[in-house]
């Protein structure tokens, strides 16, 4: 196990906006992308945290990442909007796409957002809980155009992203159902994470670059590359197609399979669909038996190994409120990493493990 840096929830802040400032991004931006990545870290989703830095800088340098870029609507057809994301920080990008589609939703009682060209949306969930706080139920089905990391079902190579898939509902009496996760049967970040920890993963997670079972992280972070599995055998592949044809094909008109590794930028398109359950006319009926079915469930006994029965979003808030209270770990090789994207910005390292307290 490496050594790893318990950082407070205002020191990691504190640091973060200093080495996201070396985008040049306005002081908006900088609360964005910081409060977003901070924010994955805070709910466990290490993989989708402040550890993606590095890779921005990457993308920044290349030229695939536009700072203080924002949504543009291309076609508007009042509750079908298609927007253009300009390779602007997904943090942003994604949080204007929600603000627009919960416009039209609550005007026309639904609303779909076709959204493509933005650079990394981060973690999925945030847009869910963006919507579920807004009253609106949502879907949401995102592509990723970058490196294939993601071999098809039966197949010894990989073939598209991670292509999440990610559901908001909001519920009466208790926070929303906010269910979030990778089409393949690990996220790619959880393999970086574990690499830079010297961890090995589950069975029946990777693959190596001939196809073979393999345990070790390293055959979707450094070359040759091998490949991840999608979980549920045939069917996470069945949702990362779908995936693929609706966030990519249908909403971005860009699809991920191109053989562009060499690019770091990380390009999502995503397809998002929202409803305003007041507007259906049946909004009484549906508090009431959605309660009525959450409260069965939640009464459940647990089996042996359980504390008790959650809901997707359960465990996330559970971590916030843990998290927030004793820290953020960061293993060291992850923030070394993120020091030296520091300094490639033009933010002197010291600056950030000062404010960060690791010196």
């Amino acid at each position: 196990m490496h050594d790893i840096h318990l950082i407070a929830l205002p020191a990691l802040l504190r640091a973060m906006r200093l080495v996201v400032a070396g985008f040049g991004s306005a002081p908006a931006e900088i609360d964005a992308v910081v409060g977003n990545l901070v924010d994955a870290n805070l709910t466990g989703h290490d993989s989708h945290g402040i550890g993606m830095l590095p890779r921005y800088a990457d993308a920044y340098r290349e030229g695939g990442l536009k700072p203080n870029a924002h949504a543009r609507v291309v076609l508007d057809a009042g509750a079908l909007l298609r927007l253009d994301g300009d390779a602007g920080f997904g943090q942003v990008i994604g949080h204007e796409a929600m603000v627009l589609g919960i416009e039209r939703a609550r005007r026309h009682g639904s609303a779909i957002i076709a959204l493509g060209n933005s650079h990394h949306l981060g973690r999925i969930g945030a847009w869910a809980e963006q919507a579920a706080a807004a009253g609106l139920v949502s879907l949401h089905f995102v592509n990723v155009v970058a490196r294939p990391i993601v071999a098809p079902f039966g197949g010894a190579r990989a073939g598209f992203g991670t292509n999440p898939f990610t559901a908001g509902v909001p519920l009466p009496g208790r926070e929303p159902l906010i269910l979030d996760f990778a089409t393949s049967v690990i996220a790619q970040g959880k393999t970086r994470v574990a690499h830079n920890k010297g961890e090995t993963l589950p069975e029946g997670c990777v693959i190596d670059d001939h196809g073979r079972p393999s345990i070790d992280p390293r055959w979707s972070v450094v070359e040759p590359y091998g490949a991840i599995l999608t979980f549920g055998a045939h069917k996470g592949y069945g949702m990362a197609v779908l995936s693929e044809l609706l966030g990519g094909a249908l909403a971005a008109g860009l699809v991920g399979h191109r053989e562009d590794g060499a690019a770091k930028r990380v390009l999502n398109g995503m397809l998002s669909v929202l409803i305003d359950p007041a507007a259906l006319g049946g909004a009484a009926a549906f508090e009431r038996e959605a309660q009525a079915f959450v409260r069965s469930l939640l009464e459940a006994p647990a089996r042996a190994g359980f504390d008790r029965v959650l809901l997707a979003g359960d465990p996330e808030r559970a971590q916030r409120a843990r998290r927030s209270a004793e820290g953020i770990a960061v293993d060291a090789t992850t923030w070394q990493q993120i020091l030296r994207a520091a300094e490639s910005l033009g933010v002197e390292p010291r600056t950030v493990e000062q404010a960060a307290g690791t010196v």
